[in-house]
């Protein structure tokens, strides 16, 4: 992630830049979940003969797109500024999901979604530097969590778009509330910075080389593992929980229900594991952020009380999301203040492979184990794994490699 290295700008209208960003990801939330919302129905649409393993082909090319958003975005910022790039961004954005709602075919659906990814991929880091530029210093890392915990409440809409819609409609009109960002393009005319932006944790292949120094090797190397199981852990279960669901024997408005609950939990969850980012026990929350996942989800695969299961949907929603952002967290603490970009964009990067590969694989595995449960297992087999990772961690004190100031949770 990107983070301006002036200090925080006074600016008459925060509220106003803090509730755009909050909106811009809110409308991006939904379309990431949006695939695995209408995913049953896009499986039972004969005309495309949709298997399990092109249902996660879908998911991992939307993920396939984020990296070159990703890259785009810290080339566009130090440019041309915030707010060029940010409207491109949403425009973007719209259109692709229009084309994903008016796709005749497969491969041209699969198209759109790559297109989302990038669009996904771009807006995400704008937004979070946009919200560390404006934020008051003492609050940047609890507003920032506030604000990415947008996307988690975006896919509660997209979800209950789903429930209320999907019996009555087409499932590909379902993106088009998608275009619903464009009606932000105003607001960020007016309120986005035009000048342009640098960005904290430049150095190039020095600072890498130090981020892979003896002193750093170890704990980079396990960051690297936690970070890509993380992310696999985060798309898989939103492009296939529902799916999931239904596979497991629930019908599909129940479905729903457990994953409204699951991004309820996600969102709530994440603002409250925020303030910990500043003050907790990383480590120690972020090992049980992956245990807890790990847990709700074996629940979720065993028969209980419709009550329980959506209880349980919403600790599996605080685990999964909360697992990557204490990650990143985390990782923030770790390095010195002059490597943290680096450090942080390096794993992140290398985190890529899970979200990319995290939708194929549960897709694979639905298709080679014949238990409806293979689902939750291949959930629960990143999240163990993650919980693994952290638990070899190295022991280190907040402030232990420098006197910065404390860690901020930065987008994936």
């Amino acid at each position: 992630m990107m983070h301006p290295t002036a200090a925080v700008r006074p600016h008459p209208a925060r509220r106003s830049v803090l509730a755009l960003a909050f909106l811009v990801l809110l409308v991006e939330g939904y379309d990431q979940f949006a695939v695995g919302t209408v995913g049953p129905a896009l499986l039972s649409y004969e005309p495309w003969h949709a298997g399990h393993s092109v249902m996660g082909v879908i998911g991992s090319a939307t993920s396939l797109g984020l990296p070159f958003g990703s890259f785009a975005a810290g080339w566009a910022v130090t440019r041309w500024g915030l707010r060029r790039p940010l409207l491109f961004g949403v425009a973007w954005t719209a259109f692709t999901m229009l084309c994903g709602a008016l796709a005749p075919t497969l491969g041209l659906f699969i198209a759109a979604r790559f297109g989302t990814g990038i669009g996904i991929g771009l807006l995400v880091p704008l937004i979070s530097t946009l919200v560390s530029t404006f934020a008051p210093p003492r609050h940047r890392a609890l507003l920032l969590t506030v604000t990415l915990s947008a996307i988690a409440f975006g896919g509660t809409l997209s979800t209950l778009a789903g429930k209320f819609l999907l019996p009555h409609m087409h499932f590909q009109w379902l993106f088009l509330p998608g275009l619903l960002g464009v009606l932000l393009l105003p607001a960020i005319w007016r309120l986005a910075p035009a000048e342009a932006v640098s960005l904290a944790g430049a150095g190039g292949r020095a600072r890498l080389r130090e981020v892979l120094a003896p002193r750093f090797r170890y704990g980079t190397a396990l960051f690297w593992v936690a970070a890509i199981m993380g992310l696999a852990l985060v798309y898989s279960t939103t492009a296939w929980l529902p799916v999931t669901m239904v596979k497991a024997g629930y019908d599909v408005g129940s479905s729903f229900d457990f994953t409204i609950a699951f991004t309820l939990g996600a969102g709530f969850g994440n603002m409250a594991l925020g303030a910990l980012a500043d003050r907790g026990p990383l480590r120690e929350v972020t090992l049980g952020c992956f245990s807890l996942a790990v847990v709700a989800l074996f629940v979720l695969s065993t028969p209980q009380p419709h009550w329980l299961l959506l209880a349980v949907s919403a600790l599996a929603g605080i685990g999964a999301l909360g697992a990557q952002n204490m990650v990143i967290a985390s990782m923030a603490s770790f390095y010195p203040a002059e490597l943290r970009g680096a450090g942080l964009g390096l794993a992140l990067a290398v985190g890529r492979v899970g979200a990319i590969a995290g939708p194929t694989y549960v897709g694979v595995a639905t298709d080679l184990i014949g238990s409806p449960k293979a689902g939750f297992y291949a959930f629960m087999l990143p999240a163990l794994i993650g919980a693994v990772a952290v638990t070899a961690l190295p022991h280190w004190r907040r402030g232990q490699h420098d006197n910065a100031e404390t860690a901020e949770p930065v987008a994936a």
